[in-house]
């Protein structure tokens, strides 16, 4: 896939050697004679395309470096540019070597051996007029080559492209959503499939779509949906884009957009973690050096519309999250979804968190909202057709939706680039953002510090606003988070018998002269009313094998988000790829697996036990449970749940194997605890494939103590 072929003019290079350090050069441009327009420049085979910004000129550079190279650092200038960004067209780096690029203003970057292997590619960009190259290579084989490069005529902050995002085009209405991609003029438009209905095929492009969007084919980098997979292959999709759509069967590339990298990624396609997909989406996310990243692809991970939740394109967001990466466009469901910054498990993170754009409004009908979502919903249409506008910078973004002409609903979100460089700041956030407490009772929350640009930095915790007879410690009172990464800390809040009300309490973190706060919701339940109560969407301190005594060797609890495995023997569920509420639940071996002997619980037992909590009178238990097992389970085997009194268990629940097949189901369950009401208490979780092995899955979820 190639970019669109631009002529720029060629900035004249000046050699200021009063600039640069002893023993350093300038690399200079060589200007065309009388005047005349520079050719473009020559495409390298293997080139990670790069759009650019408005008011960028272009130039050539000439600097390499192989073998044993310790020679003294150089520079490409560009004297009066607000930035520069160069062009690798070779970087073959081996062990421990290097290449590390610095700004004459701000900004560095160091390149290794996981950089690009073998492709050309723009780096990020570096302030000011000059760019120094320091080499430090100690392995014969390394070497590199910058062969040209790109200056901006305006500060780094104001150099700001145009992407337009939809999908689920054309449609009946996509002649609505093209005119408003004409105005935005964008360098790009993304499409997120379902580009033509109903199945894709080449002569559906060429008669729904091409009329309306095929003005834009130039810029337009698609992704298919799985309407597009209506026709065997997807061969209409990959007739009509060409080498636009990369390699014909795959359909995932990148590309760079001035300081952003986008992934489009195939949803349609095998997609598991392991997988050839996302096996080259960790090494391609690991290979950028641009500070801003963006994914899109057709399935959602997270949706409120009829579609709902997706946990098949988990791995993807997991490996973005990893990667830090900002954005995330979808399609589908054909409405508008905006999201808060999540995990892959829906959890609200505004440090790391990934943000979810579902702008399925292209032209195809309407889906409304009728399914729950594990992630924060932060804006939502259903009836507006309309086209996203994202205006991207070198260190943030803002998306807008942009209605369709007599449509009145918009919505707008910013953000800024985990990986851009910036200034030392932290963040205060609380999980959970509520929670109860009984009288006599307590509750814990857990206190995020979130590090940027660099921060690290003892930072002093403290609570405020708390209801009448609360009283909160934050324990450790002081933490220090590690550069661009979270520290954490929990804060106990304490119920005196006649405590009550509600109140919105304040979390405070305070360096130096900064401050941050985060809001959590404290109420004062009914005396005896909920004891204790998760749905295993945050973590509550539930501890794996806290008596040392479990001897399971693989499949054990966990927390997570299961994923569905059906036996190959019985094509029976064995462990449900879903839960009772939420995306999580206690799980043995979350992954899936799909025959005997993988991913289930093995080599024995194997135990959750949960925070310690006080039995109210008449206490009663109640939760969901699921277990499964083949017919060469036996009554060794089983799931259980015990009261652990002290060090004492006392079994409350039961399940128990047999040589007969069974599937997973997801039950409800009681189990009264009266006879220790007034006792600190906790939960023991356990399951077992004991005696011979056999394959045996489990799960518990909504777990509840009340009165």
């Amino acid at each position: 896939m190639r970019s669109p072929t631009k002529r720029w003019r060629r900035r004249t290079l000046a050699v200021a050697t009063s600039t640069l350090a002893a023993g350093a050069f300038l690399v200079a441009a060589h200007p065309q004679a009388g005047g005349a327009a520079p050719p473009a420049f020559p495409e390298v085979a293997d080139q990670v395309p790069q759009l650019v910004e408005a008011g960028v000129t272009a130039g050539p550079a000439s600097v390499s470096g192989g073998g044993t190279s310790t020679s003294a650092d150089r520079s490409v200038c560009a004297p009066g540019a607000h930035w520069l960004r160069v062009r690798f067209t070779d970087l073959s780096l081996r062990g421990n070597d290097s290449v590390t690029l610095s700004g004459s203003g701000t900004g560095s970057f160091t390149l290794t051996s996981r950089h690009w292997p073998g492709k050309a590619f723009h780096t990020r960009a570096f302030e000011g007029d000059c760019v120094r190259v320091s080499a430090a290579l100690t392995d014969p084989a390394s070497r590199f080559t910058i062969d040209a490069y790109q200056a901006g005529d305006r500060p780094l902050a104001e150099a700001t492209t145009t992407v337009a995002a939809v999908g689920d085009v054309c449609g009946s209405s996509c002649n609505q959503t093209a005119p408003l991609i004409k105005n935005m003029n964008p360098q790009a438009l993304i499409l997120a499939g379902d580009n033509a209905y109903s199945s894709g095929t080449l002569s559906e492009y060429k008669n729904n779509y091409d009329p309306y969007y095929g003005q834009f084919k130039a810029i337009t980098y698609p992704t298919p949906g799985n309407h597009e997979y209506n026709t065997s292959g997807a061969s209409g999709y990959f007739d009509y884009f060409g080498a636009r759509a990369g390699e014909r069967g795959k359909g995932y590339y990148s590309f760079d957009v001035g300081d952003w990298h986008f992934v489009a990624l195939n949803s349609n396609i095998t997609r598991s973690t392991g997988s050839a997909q996302e096996t080259w989406l960790k090494n391609d996310l690991a290979a950028s050096t641009k500070p801003c990243t963006a994914a899109f692809f057709h399935h959602p991970r997270f949706s409120r519309g009829s579609h709902g939740d997706d946990t098949s394109v988990r791995p993807f967001f997991q490996a973005l999250y990893d990667a830090k990466a900002d954005l995330v466009v979808v399609g589908h469901d054909h409405n508008y979804q905006r999201y808060a910054p999540s995990r892959p498990d829906g959890t609200r993170d505004d440090v790391n968190g990934v943000r979810e754009l579902l702008i399925g409004t292209g032209g195809r009908g309407y889906y409304n909202f009728d399914q729950s979502s594990a992630a924060v919903q932060e804006a939502g249409n259903t009836n507006t057709f309309g086209v996203g506008k994202l205006t991207l910078s070198a260190t943030d973004y803002r998306s807008d939706f942009v209605p369709v002409s007599g449509r009145t609903f918009t919505d707008t979100a910013t953000g800024k680039c985990k990986k851009a460089v910036s200034s030392p700041a932290f963040s205060v956030g609380t999980s959970p953002s509520s929670v109860s407490v009984r009288p006599g009772g307590t509750a814990s929350v857990t206190v995020n510090v979130g590090s940027t640009g660099g921060f690290t930095a003892a930072t002093a915790l403290s609570v405020s606003g708390l209801p009448s007879g609360v009283t909160g410690t934050i324990s450790p009172s002081s933490v220090t988070p590690p550069a661009n990464g979270t520290a954490t800390a929990t804060l106990t809040l304490a119920a005196s018998d006649t405590a009550s009300g509600s109140a919105s309490a304040t979390v405070t973190g305070t360096s130096g002269s900064t401050t941050q706060t985060a809001k959590v919701t404290v109420s004062v339940g009914a005396a005896g009313g909920e004891a204790f109560a998760d749905d295993f969407e945050t973590d509550k301190g539930w501890r794996l094998n806290a008596a040392g005594a479990d001897t399971a060797t693989a499949g054990k609890w966990e927390r997570g988000d299961p994923e569905q495995t059906t036996s190959t023997y019985s094509n029976q569920i064995k462990q449900r790829g879903d839960t009772t509420s939420g995306a999580n639940c206690l799980v043995t071996g979350r992954l899936a697996g799909s025959e005997y002997g993988v991913n289930d619980l093995d080599g024995g037992a194997s135990s959750m036990a949960s925070p310690t909590f006080t039995v109210p009178a008449g206490g009663k238990l109640t939760f969901s449970y699921t277990f499964a097992h083949g017919d060469n389970a036996t009554s060794a085997d089983y799931l259980r749940i015990r009261v652990l009194d002290g060090t004492t268990p006392t079994t409350v629940f039961e399940k128990t194997g047999s040589a007969t097949e069974v599937a997973g189901v997801w039950q409800n369950a009681t189990a009264d605890l009266s006879s220790f009401a007034g006792r600190s208490v906790r939960l023991l979780v356990e399951a077992a494939d004991a005696s011979t092995a056999s394959l045996w899955e489990s799960a518990v979820d909504d777990i509840r103590v009340t009165a």
